[in-house]
C-alpha cells in the first residue's frame, strides 16, 4: 500500500519512496505541451516546490505523464 507524504518537495523522492502523489493541477500536460510562458500562482503550503520538481523530472525525461 502506498504511503501518504507530508512536506516533501521532491517528486523523485515521492516516486522512489512509494508515496501517493496527487497534484491538484489537472493541466500539467497542457502547460508543458503548449510551450507558452505561464505565471504559476499557488497558495502558501500548496505544493509549489513539488510542482516545479515534477516539471523538472518531466522535462529531464525522468517520467511520463499519461
Amino acid at each position: 500500500m502506498k504511503r501518504l507524504q507530508i512536506g516533501m518537495a521532491s517528486f523523485q523522492e515521492l516516486i522512489e519512496g512509494n508515496y501517493v502523489y496527487a497534484d491538484k493541477t489537472r493541466r500539467v500536460y497542457e502547460l508543458v505541451s503548449k510551450g507558452k510562458f505561464y505565471f504559476l500562482s499557488r497558495p502558501r503550503r500548496f505544493g509549489k516546490s513539488l510542482l516545479l520538481s515534477t516539471f523538472k523530472d518531466l522535462l529531464d525525461n525522468n517520467l511520463t505523464i499519461y
